[in-house]
C-alpha cells in the first residue's frame, strides 16, 4: 500500500474485535513497519455488518490513505460488503485473500490456500502413516499470492505503478 499511496501518512487496520488476540502479532508488525516509513496506523475495530459500514465510513474522516483488512472468516465471509463499502467510500483497501479483489476489493497478499492445504494433506499423510506430531517441523507457508483488481484502481481513481503490475500474481481486468 505505501508503494501504491507513497503521500500516505496514516493507514487504518480492520480488526474484529472478538479476535483481537488472533491478529496482534500482525497489528504489531505493521504499526513497527509503518512507524520506519512515517506512517501511522490507527487499529479500528468492526464485528458485525453495522459496525463495518461505520469502520468504512470513519476511514475516509479519520484521513487514513488505505485499509489494510486482517485476515478473519467474518471479513472473508463480507468480503462483497466490505468492497463495496470500501469503494462507494473511496478507500484503498487490501486483504490476505484473492477472493477479495475477486469480490471487487482493490487488492490482496497471502498465502496461496491450494498450496497450504496440499501441506496440509501431507503432514495428515505422514501422521496416518505413523510420524508423530510432535517430532514435524513446523511448515511456514512458502508461496505467496498477489493480486491487483484494476477496475476497482479505476473506479477509485488510482494508477497502479508499473511496478506492482509486474509484481502481480494475478492482475483482474
Amino acid at each position: 500500500m505505501h508503494e501504491l499511496l507513497p503521500a500516505a501518512t496514516r493507514f487504518a487496520v480492520l480488526v474484529n474485535p472478538d479476535r483481537r488476540t488472533n491478529v496482534a502479532g500482525m497489528v504489531r508488525d505493521a504499526q513497527a513497519v509503518a512507524a520506519t516509513i512515517g506512517v501511522q496506523v490507527e487499529v479500528l475495530y468492526a464485528g458485525n455488518n453495522g459496525e463495518l459500514e461505520a469502520v468504512l465510513a470513519g476511514v475516509v474522516q479519520k484521513q487514513a490513505g488505505a485499509l489494510l483488512i486482517t485476515p478473519e472468516s467474518l471479513f472473508l465471509d463480507r468480503r462483497v460488503q466490505i468492497a463495496t463499502l470500501a469503494l462507494r467510500h473511496g478507500v484503498p483497501a487490501i486483504f490476505a485473500n484473492r477472493a477479495f479483489p475477486e469480490a471487487g476489493g482493490l487488492m490482496s497478499y497471502g498465502s496461496d490456500w491450494t498450496d497450504t492445504f496440499r501441506q496440509n494433506g501431507v503432514y495428515c499423510g505422514r501422521i496416518l502413516k505413523g510420524a508423530t506430531p510432535a517430532d514435524l517441523p513446523v511448515q511456514q507457508p512458502t508461496k505467496f499470492i498477489f493480486t491487483i483488481n484494476l477496475k476497482t484502481a479505476r473506479a477509485l481513481g488510482l494508477q497502479i505503478p508499473d511496478r506492482l503490475l509486474a509484481l502481480a500474481d494475478e492482475v483482474i481486468e
